[in-house]
């Protein structure tokens, strides 16, 4: 590890070193929109590591090689320009006095998940959050759910058996998070979402958050949320781009290079644009060596996993319309390794995942007053278990013959959404459209073929009652061939301007959920399981309600703030769980058998500083003691129970030598939980899994137009297992997974003909 850090430490100075030869000098300043000095404005030279700030007097200056740039102009608050430069030898290079004009303070995007169009974050009835392609490069990110799990109030889970990942948001699992890719929903097989970690992170353009029910536009499964992954769709303009990574981690202290132990990443893209059309493709390979933990011989406490993702686009854009076509696919395999027996042999399992889903989308603009946008795709999904018996004297391999040992399930998905946007005058918009889904699946374990076909049409408005307020009220009305959907789905947001620098956000929703294919028609039976299906469970249904009080710090100052104190309480209803069978005590099944709450604080802030960019902020969120739903005597028991969690980015650069380093700590609180015990009289025990805490060091640095190095440790504080008070258990199975400090470099190529 001694030499790891060494070679970082040698490539980092060596890029340090400045040529002096062959360069120019560029001047200027930058004023605000009322010509005042603007202290603090990043001025980069697009695609190369040369690049300052302003000073108190707006002034920059910097110097680069001779040649033609676009010099790009940003700072928090404000908008974004790009202007052209050309840098002559032994010359000085004069900009004219640049104008800034005053945007809302956000991380420069324009969110689309959910609007009325594009619209800027602060403009938005929603509480949305974004992730941005900068901050997920200077993440050192290999997956979305390290980019994900960053971000305050979103926990992770992991299954070490079966190998899945899944998500949580606002205190509810990810059956009630709505994955989106380009605005469509992502497929699963179950309840946890698989699919977030089956998305090529190196296609991925921003991701867009939205807390709260988004039932009425989305649809089934939006009850905590919207995760809305867009991918790249070009930079515009007539253009060839290129671009490779590799990146090499450890686990722990096991790594081997480029296979086996250790995480090894490797991606190739290329993007071509001309006249209007677009092509790209997209191959990457993430492979993971597993973790063996505390255990021995073969086995792995994290499973082994080799992945290739692939992706192809294909569009065309034109003055009012463009259409585009994607595909993605997905090819996994997790490796389950046996011990060995007396007899020298082992049983392993290979649960391997096939995923090609196909995506066409459009727009057409009639006017400035009607748009529409429509979107079809078809999925494809399979998840096999093979279980083959190994001769370790041998190598030979055979078929195992038990129990569910060979297994496929496939699940298909055909999907149609369609909307259009209309401005009846400058105070009232309207978003009606319609939405057709054909979910089947078939395989083993599946009680026949089953089909569900739903279709909903939902209309949603926005109306600017004041200059101050704006509401957005919405119904969606759903017909569903399987199970009773509530007859309207309904939702109220607001927003009010409570002063310049104060705005206040208000929602209730109604939220529901279908039942999966896998509750209603999926028959689990191995050696430990024994989970039928029920096709008589009802949909769940939820009332939401959240409130965001945002504050933005003076866009003038140089220092700039915002904070968001956020608050939500959610209250669900015949809620989809396990239990034992009525009808047949010996067997598991699922039921509408529990009522749900959550409730819980928020606060973020947000600080933006020249080249420093922070983030703080912490929640307190509480979950429902569903004990006292059906038990008696326990009266003396709270009816919410509380976990804390506290989160903090950094973000700090060095324009002069194209360099930065990003800081991620979080920390994550005591999880208690009620356990009810078998004893007369009734009574029941506090157990409580571990708090723990995590951070992450990630530094780049820039060598050339072309070529970024990106370094660093990831799990400083090496956790390994989170604790758990319950008697016999010596760690939480389903906790976020980790498998102690790991290191990583990696290496980033991109090259543009323009």
């Amino acid at each position: 590890m001694k030499h790891f850090f060494t070679l970082i430490w040698i490539l980092f100075f060596i890029g340090a070193e400045q040529s002096v030869a062959q360069q120019g000098e560029i001047k200027g300043r930058i004023l605000t929109q009322d010509s005042k000095s603007l202290e603090g404005v990043s001025v980069m030279l697009k695609g190369t590591k040369y690049g300052n700030t302003t000073t108190s007097d707006g002034k920059y200056y910097l110097k680069a090689p001779a040649g033609n740039y676009t010099m790009v102009i940003s700072v928090l608050g404000n908008e974004k320009r790009e202007v052209p430069v050309e840098v002559k030898t032994g010359s000085e290079t004069i900009i004219e006095d640049i104008q800034l004009s005053e945007s809302a303070i956000s991380l420069g995007d324009a969110i689309v998940t959910g609007q009325f169009g594009k619209q800027s974050l602060r403009n938005s009835v929603y509480q949305v959050r974004t992730i941005d392609s900068e901050r997920i490069r200077l993440r050192g990110a290999t997956n979305i759910q390290s980019v994900l799990n960053t971000e305050l109030g979103i926990r992770f889970s992991n299954d070490p058996i079966l190998g899945t990942t899944d998500i949580q948001l606002m205190g509810l699992k990810g059956q009630n998070v709505k994955i989106l890719l380009d605005g469509v929903p992502m497929v699963d097989r179950g309840e946890t979402r698989e699919s977030i970690g089956q998305v090529d992170i190196n296609t991925i353009e921003r991701i867009e958050i939205v807390e709260g029910p988004m039932s009425v536009i989305y649809g089934t499964d939006a009850l905590a949320g919207v995760i809305n992954i867009i991918t790249k769709k070009g930079e515009g303009g007539d253009n060839l781009i290129v671009s490779a990574r590799f990146q090499e981690e450890t686990v722990s202290d096991e790594y081997n290079a480029f296979s086996k132990a250790g995480s090894h990443n490797a991606n190739l893209g290329v993007t071509w644009q001309k006249k209007g059309f677009q092509f790209s493709g997209n191959a990457t390979r993430n492979n993971f060596g597993g973790w063996q933990g505390d255990l021995t011989g073969r086995a792995k406490t994290w499973l082994p996993k080799e992945q290739m993702l692939y992706s192809a686009g294909l569009g065309y854009a034109g003055k009012k319309w463009n259409v585009w076509y994607r595909f993605n696919g997905t090819d996994e395999t997790i490796k389950l390794l046996g011990n060995a027996t007396v007899a020298n042999s082992a049983g392993d399992k290979d649960y391997i995942t096939k995923r090609w889903f196909h995506q066409a989308q459009g727009e057409y603009q009639i006017n400035d007053k009607l748009d529409f946008s429509g979107a079809l795709s078809y999925t494809d999904y399979s998840r096999r278990t093979l279980s083959t018996n190994i001769d370790l004297n041998t190598g030979k391999r055979t078929l195992s013959l038990d129990l569910a040992a060979q297994d496929k399930s496939i699940f298909t998905t055909t999907f149609f959404r369609g909307i259009a946007r209309y401005k009846l005058s400058p105070n009232i918009f309207f978003l009606p459209g319609i939405e057709i889904n054909n979910n089947s699946s078939s395989g083993q374990r599946i009680k026949g073929e089953p089909t569900i076909n739903e279709y909903a049409f939902f209309v949603s408005s926005e109306l600017k009652v004041t200059p101050a307020i704006k509401l957005s009220p919405g119904v969606r009305f759903i017909k569903n061939s399987v199970y009773d959907a509530p007859p309207v789905i309904p939702s109220l947001n607001a927003k009010i301007n409570l002063s310049k620098s104060l705005d206040l956000r208000l929602a209730y929703a109604r939220g529901f959920r279908s039942p999966a294919l896998r509750e209603l028609y999926f028959d689990f039976h191995d050696a430990s399981h024994s989970i039928n299906g029920n096709v008589n469970l009802k949909a769940e249904y939820s009332n939401s309600f959240n409130s965001f009080l945002v504050w933005n710090a003076s866009e003038r100052s140089a220092l700039r703030i915002t904070t968001t104190l956020g608050a939500f309480y959610n209250v669900f209803h015949d809620r989809i769980d396990t239990a034992l069978d009525p009808n047949d005590r010996t067997q598991t099944t699922y039921l509408n058998v529990s009522l749900f709450k959550t409730t819980g604080f928020s606060l973020e802030n947000k600080f933006f500083r020249k080249n420093i960019q922070a983030t703080i902020g912490g929640t307190y969120i509480g979950t429902y003691n569903e004990i006292l739903q059906d038990a008696e005597g326990l009266s003396d028991l709270p009816e919410f129970v509380w976990s804390p969690e506290v989160n903090a980015n950094l973000v700090y650069t060095f324009p002069k030598i194209g360099a930065s380093v990003n800081l991620f700590y979080k920390y994550t609180g005591k999880k208690p939980a009620y356990v009810l015990n078998s004893t007369t009289p009734l009574s029941a025990t506090l157990t409580q899994i571990s708090s723990y805490h995590i951070a992450d060091l990630t530094i780049t640095k820039n060598f050339s137009k072309y070529l970024n190095v990106i370094a660093g440790a990831k799990n400083i504080f090496d956790v390994t297992a989170i604790r758990t008070t319950t008697p016999g258990a010596g760690h939480d199975t389903s906790g976020p997974g980790f498998s102690g400090r790991s290191y990583f470099l990696g290496l980033n190529i991109r090259w543009s003909k323009n």
